[in-house]
């Protein structure tokens, strides 16, 4: 995945050795605090192996004696609409699979109210949308969206929960942040002030490529898949057009590796078929077509080189059924954003005019630096696609179904969570300058 997504992004880790006791005593600590629907799901307890990853809540730029730093963890999922011959509800190419989702997670039980947040939204370059998926995330987290203080997790969503966030509380801990210069002005931010500047900041950090490769690739993959018309942001709003993702940003990386999936489950179907059948009569190929790993150089090079048109051989079925596992994985992926305040030392330059300072103080969020790492990249199993098959169904049949309308029983989307911090008192403060 480093390869695809960027070796500046993953964090490999170090293969340590562990007792076997403290492992044991490590899964039965640790239980009680996994959510219920993760419980199927055990601790291997024996391999006596585990990996070794930096705490990226926390990451090494981070100064103790500073202000302590900001993680905010976002599950972006799929920022493209498909257009494979082999779709065969014409809905699937006009609203978006997490759209879709969500009216089935709210039906089927799983989330009391659905997110208004759209992956296209967040994957399309353009400041406005993405402003607009991020305080979609903010209002409806769910399990796409946490932010960590310290090390610390003080922002999330409980599944099956009526509870709604609470922005109050996470405004008490993102206003210090805020507060720049020497307090003569942001010390009396609105609600709403604070919010755009942590909004604002965090997109940036999206955004911001790196490398040395700053190019801005605009219209990807055709404007008619760029917009989902389940997504609650209107067109008209936008002022500048689509400026599009730098090439080198985490979210341009991850939807390059999204979009191996060319022919959507409904036509990689036929093909996983024609390799299990395969490995039904010739059960010692699946090494050689490394369908458990290695994930090494000859596995990448199989999806990479996996020719245009379909030959009927295997080979052809296999590279496909890789470049869908690869891509499921950059679908489920999390990105995490690290955010730690720059003091006013390290933003301060002597040769900017004190007019431009004072505009610049007056108007733009404060300064942090930010680490960009990418998580959750566990391969997914080749045995899962005939369950992504029936997930899908039931996704675009339960949307049908509906209408699109709101499911039964679910409750309303939290009915503007940022108006309390829209109605705080504004009160006109002048300072000596």
């Amino acid at each position: 995945m480093s390869s695809l997504l960027g070796e500046k992004f993953i964090h490999s880790g170090e293969v340590v050795k562990l007792p076997l006791e403290f492992v044991r005593q490590l899964s039965i600590k640790v239980q009680h605090h996994r959510p219920a629907w993760r419980c199927d799901k055990v601790m291997d307890i024996y391999s006596g192996c585990a990996l070794c990853l930096p705490n990226l809540t926390s990451p090494v730029l981070h100064q103790p004696t500073h202000t302590a730093p900001l993680c905010i963890e976002i599950k972006p999922k799929c920022g493209f609409l498909p257009s494979s011959k082999h779709v065969s509800k014409d809905i699937k190419t006009k609203v978006c699979r997490f759209c879709m989702h969500q009216h089935y997670k709210v039906a089927s039980g799983k989330w009391k109210r659905r997110s208004l947040y759209c992956p296209l939204d967040l994957f399309s370059g353009n400041r406005q949308r993405m402003y607009f998926a991020v305080r979609h995330l903010i209002e409806e987290p769910q399990n796409n969206f946490k932010i960590f203080k310290g090390g610390q997790c003080i922002y999330s969503s409980k599944e099956g929960s009526d509870d709604s966030p609470d922005l109050n509380s996470l405004l008490h801990h993102l206003r210090p942040y805020f507060i720049f210069g020497n307090n003569r002005i942001n010390s009396h931010m609105s609600g709403k002030a604070v919010m755009n500047d942590f909004i604002q900041v965090l997109v940036n950090a999206l955004l911001r490529g790196g490398g040395g490769d700053s190019g801005v690739v605009t219209d990807r993959h055709g404007e008619g898949r760029s917009f989902c018309e389940a997504s609650f942001f209107n067109k008209e709003r936008i002022r500048h057009g689509s400026q599009g993702l730098p090439s080198s940003s985490v979210l341009f990386r991850i939807l390059q590796t999204q979009m191996l999936d060319t022919l959507d489950i409904e036509g990689l179907n036929p093909l996983y078929r024609r390799v299990e059948q395969h490995l039904q009569d010739f059960p010692k190929e699946r090494t050689r077509l490394q369908m458990d790993g290695p994930y090494n150089e000859a596995f990448l090079e199989k999806l990479q080189k996996c020719p245009a048109e379909d030959d009927g051989s295997v080979e052809y079925a296999v590279a496909k059924v890789h470049q869908y596992r690869v891509a499921m994985t950059a679908k489920d992926c999390s990105i995490m954003v690290a955010l730690v305040p720059s003091t006013e030392e390290e933003v301060d330059d002597e040769s900017v005019s004190s007019q431009r300072w004072l505009r610049d103080f007056l108007s733009r969020p404060p300064a942090f630096s930010s680490l960009v790492s990418i998580l959750d990249l566990d391969p997914k199993p080749f045995d899962s696609i005939p369950r992504q098959l029936r997930l899908d169904q039931n996704i675009v049949s339960c949307y049908l179904r509906t209408g699109g309308a709101v499911p039964k029983g679910s409750l309303p989307p939290v009915p503007g969570i940022f108006v309390a911090a829209e109605r705080e008192d504004c009160t006109l403060l002048f300072h000596p300058v």
